[in-house]
C-alpha cells in the first residue's frame, strides 16, 4: 500500500454535527510526524513534503474530526488532549500496518521490501561487512540504515521507525526483546606522548588525576563509563564532549586527554601507531552487542533473514 495513499482506515468517528468522518492514512501519518518532532518544519523534512502540505493536513484532519489537535504556544508547537488521544492511537495504527506488511511480505519471501536499522554509531566500524553480504544474499532488499545515539536509538525502535535496533545495551523494558550477537570491549586510549604511555599497570584510580574526554549524554559508552567509575568510587575530570567516537579519537590524539572506546573502533590507528591502549586496572570491560526488535510487532522477512545473519556471524 503506497504511503500517501489517501484510503480511509477509520471509520465512524463523528464531528461536532454528528457527520461521519474518514480518516486517511496519509493525515494519520503526517500527524504523527508533527506529533513527535512536535514541529511542522521537521514533520516536512521527515515527510520529503513542504510544509504548507503539511499544515493542510493537518487542518483537514482537524476539520473532519472536528477537534483541534494542535496549539501553538509563542514558537511551541503542543498536543491538546484531543492530539494526544489521537497520537496514541496513530502508533497502535502503524505498528497494525506494519505488521500487515511484515504479514505479505512473507508471502513475497525476500525478492523485495525496505529493512529499516537503528544503531550506535559504534555498530558502523563492523556493520558495513554486515550489510554487505546480506545485500548480496538479497539484492531486492532495501537498507535503510540510521546512526545515533543510544537514546535516538530508542526512540526510533518504540516510534516504528525502525525494524531492527542495534545497541551495547538492551533498554530496561518488556516492549523490545534483545538477544545477544557479539562482545564490545571498551579500552583506555591515550596519545603516544601522553605521560602514561611508558606505564606497564596503571592503578584505575590515577584515572582520577587525567582529563577524560567523553561522548555526549545519551552515548550508551558514556553510560558505561559513568557506572563503572560509580561502582569503584571513583570520580574522574570531564574534558570535551564529543558527539561521535572519531571526533574524540582526534580530540586524544592532539593531546587534550585521555579516552574510553570500543576496541573496534581504533583498528586502524594502534596500526599507525597515532594511538595506544593505556594498561587500565579492571580493563577492558566487556561490554555486549545485542539486537533488538518490538515484541508486538511481527518482524519481516527480511528483518528475520538479517537477525539469523548476525546471530550467525
Amino acid at each position: 500500500m503506497p504511503s500517501g495513499a489517501a484510503l480511509p482506515v477509520l471509520q465512524g468517528i463523528k464531528n461536532r454535527e454528528g457527520i461521519g468522518v474518514n480518516i486517511t492514512l496519509r493525515q494519520l501519518k503526517t500527524f504523527d510526524a508533527v506529533a513527535r518532532h512536535a514541529s511542522i518544519s521537521r514533520a516536512a523534512a521527515e515527510l520529503h513534503l513542504t510544509q504548507p502540505a503539511v499544515s493542510m493536513q493537518v487542518k483537514q484532519l482537524e476539520d473532519q474530526i472536528g477537534l483541534a489537535l494542535t496549539d501553538q504556544i509563542g514558537k511551541r508547537l503542543c498536543l491538546t488532549e484531543a492530539g494526544l488521544e489521537l497520537r496514541t492511537h496513530c502508533a497502535k495504527i502503524s505498528t497494525q500496518i506494519l505488521d500487515l506488511n511484515a504479514a505479505m511480505d512473507q508471502f513475497r519471501g525476500l525478492e523485495r521490501g525496505v529493512l529499516r536499522l537503528a544503531v550506535v554509531s559504534t555498530a558502523i566500524y563492523f556493520l558495513p561487512k554486515l550489510i554487505a553480504k546480506f545485500t548480496l544474499q538479497h539484492p531486492g532488499v532495501r537498507m535503510s540504515l540510521q546512526v545515533v545515539n543510544r537514546d535516538a536509538v530508542l526512540s526510533a525502535l518504540a516510534d516504528n521507525l525502525a525494524d531492527l535496533a542495534i545497541t551495547g545495551q538492551p533498554p530496561d523494558t518488556s516492549d523490545a526483546e534483545a538477544e545477544y550477537f557479539m562482545d564490545n570491549p571498551l579500552v583506555v586510549i591515550a596519545s603516544p606522548a601522553h605521560p602514561l604511555a611508558s606505564e606497564k599497570a596503571i592503578a584505575l584510580g590515577r584515572l582520577e588525576g587525567e582529563t577524560l574526554l567523553l561522548r555526549e549524554p545519551g552515548s550508551g559508552t558514556r553510560a558505561m563509563i559513568e557506572r563503572h567509575f560509580a561502582a569503584h568510587k571513583l570520580a574522574y575530570r570531564p574534558g570535551c564532549e564529543l558527539s561521535s567516537n572519531e571526533a574524540l579519537k582526534q580530540a586524544v590524539q592532539a593531546g587534550l586527554g585521555i579516552g574510553i572506546v570500543p576496541a573496534q573502533t581504533i583498528e586502524l590507528e594502534l596500526e599507525t601507531g597515532r594511538l595506544i591502549v593505556l594498561p587500565v586496572e579492571g580493563f577492558p570491560i566487556i561490554r555486549q552487542w545485542f539486537i533488538l526488535k518490538r515484541r508486538d510487532k511481527r518482524p519481516s522477512g527480511a528483518a528475520q533473514a538479517f537477525q539469523a545473519l548476525l546471530l550467525s556471524s
